[in-house]
């Protein structure tokens, strides 16, 4: 369809975002192009000097209804969707007097932008709605074989370069690639409207969950196979800006996963003024540490469970330093993630070519973002689980309050607990984990395997406190903790028999706070 290269005589231009608009509509000019605009984006190019025909001018028409109609005329649209191949749609545009139209530059009102303001009036959103920019961006793009289409600034420079290289030509490839990017952003666009207006179904407080979902996100990366060798993969949306590849090879399907779980955790200790790191399996934790430094925090994170960091994950909160690069050098490592790598430390690290070596840029997590599940025939959307209670807000249900030192404990417990497999548990104290329990169909089942685990590595749990993601719905659960060597235990509360698990607990001078938060993790 269409040419391989057209040659672009004229363009129109109507864009809210203007970033780039003066250089490139001065390029266009360059190459002889006439360009047509209306409104601000005609009055800001006129500003820069550049000689801009007014579309009312090309149409014959002026703009009415406050702005709302000036591209919507048979001119402008019968110039963009005219086949140039085609010769009954060539002597209607000679009989009507519409000289064609051969690119289309629009982006649109910003409607994202505007309702992600908490002070937003259903007014100013409807406003915000356009009509005329998604209209001229769909046209153009269904008629790709002549006329090239640019919905994202991001485009200006490599459109210009290919200009001066072909005599003010595009090729049939960038159009076809445009295209796909024009429809890709109208869809994101709608779907943004059509989520906002179902959050708003009736006369009340908007719901965080409307009538409809759309979800709209382009590719970012092809992915070698999915979770297994015989599935395909791929990588959408915007991960790759929160976590920056310094090193390694081509990230796979389960290290996506494993780093944003991660990055996740280790949120949970934004402001800790020591030193944090973490070892990942399977996106759960197999053990965390906090110490004056990166190489004491990785210690107590790696005494926790010494089998598991092999071929797992690992993530600090500070920048590395050589002495934990060399400790964790020792073992085989898939993915190392930090906020910073200092050249010296990325250097060393580079010298194994099968670790990735990924920085988290914390700043661009977006920690409102909904939480997905993909479930037979539909998508589980929720908000997402951003409590960390204090438990020192619980009720202590005990004869026993906990002592500072066990609330430090269970707050560090909580924060482990909440990103570990249901059913989970940790035996932790104020600065490490002694023994994780989790992924398990009981909710005793995961303090047998990791009190059995500390047993094996030889791993004291006396003094230690024990967190439930969850309640105890019977007494067997404090028992236990008391028998392994816990003082305190925090956990949700809520069960039927909650008076005989305090009993037990109080049998065994056990402290128990109920947090009255629960932290399921399918």
């Amino acid at each position: 369809m269409g040419a391989d290269r057209i040659k672009i005589h004229r363009a129109l231009l109507g864009v809210s975002d203007k970033r780039g608009l003066a250089e490139f509509a001065q390029a266009l000019t360059s190459h002889g192009v006439e360009l047509l605009s209306t409104g601000g984006t005609r009055a800001a190019l006129e500003g820069a000097g550049i000689r801009v025909r007014a579309v009312e001018e090309f149409t014959g028409f002026p703009e009415m209804l406050e702005g709302r109609v000036k591209t919507l005329h048979p001119k402008i649209h019968g110039a963009i969707l005219a086949r140039r191949d085609e010769p009954t749609h060539q002597r209607q545009l000679r009989d009507h007097g519409i000289e064609p139209i051969d690119l289309v530059v629009v982006n649109f009102y910003p409607f994202e932008k505007t309702v992600a303001r908490a002070d937003v009036s259903r007014a100013e959103a409807i406003e915000n709605i356009d009509i005329g920019g998604p209209t001229l961006v769909r046209a153009a793009a269904k008629n790709y074989g002549d006329v090239a289409v640019v919905v994202d600034p991001a485009e200006y420079s490599s459109i210009i370069e290919e200009l001066d290289g072909n005599g003010g030509t595009l090729s049939a490839a960038t159009r076809w690639r445009l295209m796909r990017k024009a429809f890709a952003r109208v869809t994101a666009y709608d779907g943004a409207i059509s989520n906002w207006l179902g959050t708003h179904g009736g006369d009340g407080e908007p719901s965080a969950l409307g009538e409809t979902y759309s979800l709209s996100l382009p590719r970012e990366q092809g992915l070698r196979y999915g979770e297994n060798p015989h599935q395909q993969g791929a990588l959408y949306g915007h991960f790759l800006e929160v976590a920056e590849q310094l090193h390694g090879r081509e990230l796979s399907f389960n290290n996506v996963f494993d780093i944003s779980s991660a990055v996740n955790l280790m949120l949970e200790f934004r402001g800790e003024r020591q030193a944090v790191v973490a070892i990942l399996k399977h996106n759960t934790p197999c053990g965390v540490g906090l110490g004056p430094t990166l190489r004491t925090a990785w210690d107590k994170a790696f005494a926790t469970d010494p089998d598991s960091p092999f071929g797992g994950i690992i993530i600090s909160n500070r920048p590395w330093d050589l002495e934990f690069a060399r400790a964790v050098d020792e073992l085989f490592t898939e993915v190392l993630i930090g906020p910073a790598f200092p050249d010296e430390v990325l250097a060393f690290l580079r010298k194994k070519k099968n670790r990735r070596v990924m920085r988290f840029h914390a700043d661009k997590v977006a920690r409102d973002e909904f939480d997905l599940k993909k479930v037979v025939g539909g998508l589980l959307v929720q908000t997402p689980d951003l409590a960390i209670e204090n438990p020192r807000d619980g009720k202590v249900v005990t004869r026993r309050a906990p002592s500072d030192a066990e609330f430090r404990a269970l707050q560090f417990g909580i924060k482990v607990c909440k990103h570990t497999k249901s059913n989970a548990i940790a035996f932790v104290t104020d600065d490490r984990t002694l023994a994780v329990g989790g992924g398990a169909t009981s909710r005793i089942d995961p303090l047998y395997s990791a009190r059995e685990k500390a047993a094996r590595l030889k791993v004291s749990l006396a003094g230690s406190v024990l967190v439930s993601e969850a309640l105890f719905p019977f007494p067997d659960g404090p028992t236990l903790a008391a028998e392994a060597g816990a003082t305190a235990i925090a956990q949700p509360g809520g069960a039927v028999r909650d008076e005989e698990v305090i009993a037990a607990a109080d049998k065994y001078g056990l402290a128990m706070v109920f947090t009255g938060t629960r932290h399921f993790r399918h």
